[in-house]
């Protein structure tokens, strides 16, 4: 499905919002869909007309939010990721079939996975409709989307980038965030643990430049792909064959050899030296943080292709929740029968997005022994991308629904006992801010299956609790007491940090016959009554083996650190909205929102 086609079917689903009003590509566009994705539902696809930059217009549309909801997932994938899910499961179990009818039938099913792999095209595709090389190249004529106030500048957001092994004998599609440093020159923020810096340390050891290709557009299924968490090695554009029972057509590069989707909108193309890196960043990010300024690869750009008529993809990143919600529930479906290689008494899993996936992910499993839980556990630890995943709360087959948020919270509370807590160190994702190190920092697992505690708490009215604790305490501001008639209910502190508040632990673990958790978070940034948005602030914040204390209670330090904490690291800021953007928005009547929806979600 070309881009064109695209947004047809989106029109033909009442999937599709156009916008005709001339908007920047400098923040307002970006505020924009960081709204849309925000309404109930995920909103509708976004398609901008007349995106400007400051006087300069653009003849390029850009499309935005294509994947903002269950459904527009469900119908650009032409099938529940669930389906999908379970033709993989049904290939990891084939067995050898008995009579001549099954054997043709399995012939059958296997003759049709030829289709999976991506078929080259000879000459030219539509892709590359308009050539432009040398003095041509100019990155600033695509409307490449500054999102952020203290963003670096423009960066490309659905990238699809294309690279190959030294020996061209592994292929490989990612998405990385790609700054925009001229006309010619861009960033390529892929981190250490991706296989595209894996194959750009081949080309480094050679002392070879390497070829990189980055499409836009196109079926929008290329750019799900992008995301797909496939083992080393194995081309995710296989992934697009699986899904819809046809290869994707590729044609080669004009300046350099690798292959891109024929109808892709838009090829940059060009060739990353080794020896040049440059600083990349601060940009906002999907942790809902800036991430920090770093040297990394810089790509020369050599030719760019186009479409006659191109359309622009383009998302948004920042706070949740967003876009990659649904693409993440998405590949959450459809890769949960490979976990289950690994973990065979797993029965399912959800990242929730405010836990931005690699902070909180949660998993039912069927257990058969003491420590089963704590077993599995490791085992996702050491798998792919969950090896990124920080914190880790397993229950048992007789829990409810994992994205049943408030019975799910009472079951755990219920089942969470001191001696099934596991604090374990490994690596964690390049964009985490809160570890002392970068790259490595503190694994918590919470095994909450089994035989439901007794509560042996007392019912305190809130008031009187924060009445206590501040006698004790003087710079609590306030506190809210959660799920009260669990075994361990919760208590988020509100407070004016002043001290490193690993002094005040012991305090706090004085009132442990009121309640089983005790949470402290920076009053200036947070509210007690926003659960979501506690989650969010919660699971970027800490790290298992500075920020917890366990006693008679359990006292998580959810504050950002600084050199009270003797951080050395620099603590990155919260993305916000710019307050003028959406005071203009507003007036021009392109959007409406409340005070109660910009507190919501802490715009």
């Amino acid at each position: 499905m070309t881009s064109q086609e695209t947004i047809e079917f989106l029109k033909q689903h009442n999937e599709l919002r156009i916008i005709n009003e001339t908007l920047d590509i400098k923040l307002e566009i970006p505020h924009i869909a960081y709204i849309e994705v925000k309404k109930e539902g995920g909103g509708k696809a976004l398609l901008f007309n007349n995106p400007i930059d400051g006087n300069k217009t653009f003849n390029t549309p850009v499309l935005m939010n294509i994947f903002g909801s269950y459904k527009r997932v469900e119908l650009l994938m032409g099938q529940h990721p669930d389906f999908i899910g379970s033709e993989i499961e049904a290939l990891l179990h084939i067995k050898p079939p008995n009579g001549f009818m099954n054997k043709l039938g399995m012939l059958g099913d296997l003759f049709s996975l030829k289709n999976i792999f991506p078929k080259q095209i000879k000459g030219k595709g539509s892709c590359q409709e308009i050539i432009m090389q040398g003095s041509e190249v100019k990155l600033s004529s695509l409307p490449i989307l500054t999102t952020w106030s203290e963003d670096a500048g423009p960066f490309i957001t659905m990238g699809q980038v294309y690279t190959q092994s030294l020996d061209g004998k592994m292929v490989n599609l990612g998405m990385y965030r790609l700054q925009i440093y001229s006309d010619n020159r861009l960033g390529l923020h892929w981190q250490i643990h991706k296989d595209s810096s894996a194959f750009f340390n081949q080309y480094k050891e050679a002392g070879q430049k390497m070829p990189v290709s980055i499409a836009i557009g196109g079926d929008p299924l290329y750019t799900w792909c992008a995301t797909a968490p496939l083992p080393y090695g194995v081309n995710e554009l296989l992934m697009y064959g699986f899904i819809k029972k046809q290869p994707a057509k590729i044609v080669k590069s004009i300046s350099n050899n690798l292959y891109i989707p024929e109808d892709a909108d838009f090829v940059i193309e060009g060739w990353a030296d080794p020896q040049e890196s440059a600083i990349e960043g601060p940009f906002g990010d999907h942790t809902g943080y800036y991430t920090l300024d770093e040297p990394y690869p810089v790509l020369t750009v050599t030719a760019i292709t186009q479409k006659k008529d191109p359309i622009y993809y383009a998302t948004v990143v920042g706070k949740p929740p967003l876009e990659d919600k649904y693409m993440g529930w998405a590949t959450s479906r459809i890769f949960l029968p490979l976990l289950k290689t690994t973990a065979p008494d797993l029965i399912d899993y959800y990242m929730p997005e405010n836990g931005v996936f690699h902070n909180l992910i949660l998993a039912s499993i069927k257990p058969h022994y003491k420590g089963h839980a704590s077993q599995i556990m490791h085992a996702f630890w050491g798998v792919g991308q969950m090896s990124f995943v920080k914190h880790a709360i397993f229950v048992d087959q007789n829990a409810p629904k994992l994205n049943d948020y408030e019975n799910l919270t009472k079951y755990i509370l219920d089942r969470l006992d001191h001696k099934k807590i596991l604090i374990s160190s490994g690596i964690i994702d390049a964009l985490d801010h809160s570890s002392p190190e970068e790259l490595i920092g503190g694994k918590l697992g919470i095994d909450a299956t089994g035989e439901k505690l007794n509560s042996s708490k007392i019912d305190i009215e809130d008031k009187n609790l924060l009445s206590l604790m501040q006698k004790e305490i003087k710079n609590i501001i306030n506190i809210k007491l959660y799920f009260k008639n669990t075994a361990n209910p919760i208590v988020i502190i509100e407070i004016d940090k002043k001290v490193n508040l690993k002094t005040l632990f012991e305090k706090i673990d004085i009132f442990s016959k009121y309640a089983g958790v005790f949470i402290l978070v920076d009053t200036a940034i947070n509210d007690i009554n926003n659960l979501y948005m506690l989650v969010w602030r919660i699971a970027n914040n800490i790290d298992a083996n500075r920020d917890i204390y366990i006693n008679k209670s359990i006292v998580v330090d959810a504050s950002n650190k600084n050199s009270l904490d003797n951080f050395n690291r620099r603590w990155p800021n919260d993305v916000n909205c710019d307050k003028k953007v959406l005071d203009e928005l507003t007036k021009r009547d392109i959007i409406n929102i409340d005070k109660n929806f910009k507190n919501k979600f802490y715009l």
